[in-house]
């Protein structure tokens, strides 16, 4: 609890450009105070990024269990991929190493399954009963899937397979950038990318997020599907507020 008697928890997201903190309301899904936000360094290894997240913590004043997201497989705190920040994290025990470091309780888990939960905790799929599937369109497509507001943690369904590659290949933002695609044109292999995707999973909601879910009236009136196609709604907070409620649910358990 905080002076205010709000229940709150904290959560750190690491990202390709940034690491970000902060407080959150564990009963709303809001930010308590400001979020702090460090770049992330040009040679983002172990040695460089740990000592962020700890700085961030003490600018904060968290003493408390905190939740921390990676961009990467994550199984029992241990890091199995780094697609964007090297392979140096790779077989790395990042709680063990968090909590060596800052002396307090840590979760670690894949950041897209944060922000699903933030998204079903808080967001777009507050209050929606079945499967929902998270995407995150940008660099690649992230994915979190959720049943009953159950997470089965890790999905990899970026890389499903579309024209004899990942599908993350075809149909991510920055291939939209890269190829000038229009946003009808780049509706068309989301199109794809969707329809395959439900063929294999059967969600009753797709959730769309990454930073050009900001812009989802351009491209998601093009695209059609049996599940509710839907865009994020807590965006660039999402990771932060899912870290600190499985933190804290993982913790308030005694795990």
């Amino acid at each position: 609890m905080d002076e205010q008697g709000r229940s709150t928890g904290f959560g750190i997201d690491i990202g390709g450009s940034g690491i970000k903190g902060g407080r959150v309301d564990l009963d709303t899904g809001e930010l308590v105070g400001e979020r702090i936000k460090i770049l992330t360094p040009k040679k983002a290894t172990p040695k460089n990024v740990v000592p962020i997240i700890t700085e961030i913590l003490t600018q904060a004043q968290w003493s408390g269990p905190f939740g921390c997201t990676f961009p990467g497989v994550v199984r029992h705190g241990v890091l199995y991929s780094a697609a964007n920040l090297g392979k140096a994290w790779i077989g790395l025990h990042l709680e063990e190493e968090l909590h060596a470091t800052t002396g307090l309780p840590v979760l670690v888990l894949n950041d897209a399954d944060a922000a699903g939960i933030a998204e079903v905790r808080f967001g777009a799929a507050k209050g929606r009963h079945g499967v929902v599937i998270l995407t995150t369109l940008g660099t690649g497509i992230g994915t979190a899937v959720i049943n009953e507001g159950k997470l089965l943690p890790n999905t990899e369904f970026g890389h499903l397979q579309l024209h004899g590659d990942s599908a993350e290949k075809y149909a991510a933002s920055s291939v939209k950038e890269r190829k000038g695609l229009s946003y009808p044109q780049w509706a068309k292999r989301l199109q794809e990318y969707y329809s395959h995707l439900e063929f294999l999973t059967s969600p009753d909601v797709i959730i769309v997020g990454g930073g050009i879910s900001r812009k989802s009236e351009k491209f998601l009136p093009h695209i059609t599907t049996e599940a509710e196609l839907i865009p994020a709604e807590l965006r660039n907070t999402a990771g932060i507020v899912g870290a600190a409620v499985m933190a804290d649910e993982r913790f308030s358990d005694g795990g």
